[in-house]
């Protein structure tokens, strides 16, 4: 934060406390009044003086602002979150301008609800220019149980210009497929080291400016006995935890694409649970603690027909909590160019 003796105090209490190597602010801040006085042997006043200077000098130095100031956009640059679009006007409405860049993301459901295929969106709407609702970078994407899908997201960047969201000028310029690192990993340990040693320098670089995971679930799953739950909750615990530093240290959106468990008996009063009842994310609490925004995809018995002619099924975005978002839903599909919501 701040050298201390760059402050404006008195000269005995600035000896005082370089004798007793506080340096920082922070290593100022970190004690109690008992505790600075026992280590500085300084009175109750000076110390009192002194706290009160480093915590002025640390006030002036933060960016501050109410909630309704972040909601409106009023505050610093510094404060404001940016978003990543889906790649589709509605879907960012529904969103409220996209994924989060701080956090993490998840977006859970059964197999074939189209969880992938929101993965695959964002791979290629990350690097779009920011005015157009990207990061002018690329994208990691970690493989944990199946082969990554190259073919569909040859096919989705051969229709992403087709789409009609940006000129076609800005489209042209960007090579979809050659900015999109492919990860896999059989096991958590590769993943905790492809995120604590690979993935930072690609992040530090700016080559990339978005994370996805797919999935989850798979390392987790098949990997503890059930008497190795709380092996199993440090461990996810750990994970979530340098998925959070990512997000935060270098301002990327992380997506986590989860399986579902089935839901035994009648539940209620739980933000976990979609409102089909049928299901809930897998993992249990202790995920669902490090997760900032969880949303929920299904498949819906009803068809709608697209463009050219062929049905395709309705599904359902949920959201079940977010710190900025309701618990609504809505409803999309997914054709050749990707995923698109319905109005």
């Amino acid at each position: 934060m701040g050298d201390v003796q760059g402050l404006v105090l008195h000269p005995r209490i600035l000896t005082a406390v370089r004798k007793a190597k506080l340096h920082r602010y922070e290593e100022v801040l970190r004690f109690s009044p008992a505790d600075l006085e026992r280590l500085t042997h300084l009175s109750a006043k000076d110390v009192g003086h002194l706290v009160r200077e480093v915590s002025e000098a640390v006030r002036q130095r933060s960016h501050a602002a109410t909630a309704l100031q972040l909601l409106l956009g009023d505050c610093p640059a510094e404060l404001k979150v940016k978003f990543l679009s889906l790649g589709c006007p509605v879907l960012d409405e529904f969103l409220r301008g996209g994924v989060p860049c701080q956090g993490l993301t998840e977006i859970s459901g059964e197999s074939s609800a189209g969880k992938t295929q929101f993965g695959l969106q964002l791979c290629l709407t990350v690097q779009l220019p920011e005015e157009w609702g990207g990061l002018n970078a690329g994208a990691v994407y970690i493989c944990t149980e199946d082969a990554f899908p190259s073919k569909r997201l040859a096919q989705m960047a051969q229709q992403f210009p087709t789409r009609g969201l940006v000129p076609v000028e800005v489209t042209k310029k960007i090579r979809f497929s050659d900015q999109i690192f492919v990860e896999h990993t059989a096991d958590k340990d590769q993943l905790s080291k492809c995120i604590q040693s690979r993935l930072p320098i690609l992040l530090e670089r700016g080559v990339v400016k978005l994370v996805v995971i797919d999935s989850i679930a798979a390392l987790f799953r098949g990997e503890y006995e059930s008497r190795e739950t709380a092996r199993r909750a440090k461990d996810l615990q750990s994970l979530g935890a340098q998925l959070r530093k990512v997000s935060q240290k270098y301002s990327v959106p992380v997506v986590c694409i989860n399986q579902v468990s089935a839901v035994v008996g009648k539940r209620r009063g739980n933000g976990n649970i979609s409102s089909s009842q049928k299901v809930i994310p897998a993992l249990g609490l202790v995920w669902s603690s490090l997760v900032t925004t969880r949303l929920m995809v299904t498949r819906t018995e009803h068809t709608v027909q697209c463009a050219d002619g062929s049905p395709a099924v309705v599904r359902s975005l949920e959201v079940l909590f977010s710190p900025h978002l309701p618990n609504t839903t809505q409803y999309y599909i997914v054709d050749t160019q990707g995923v698109k919501g319905l109005r």
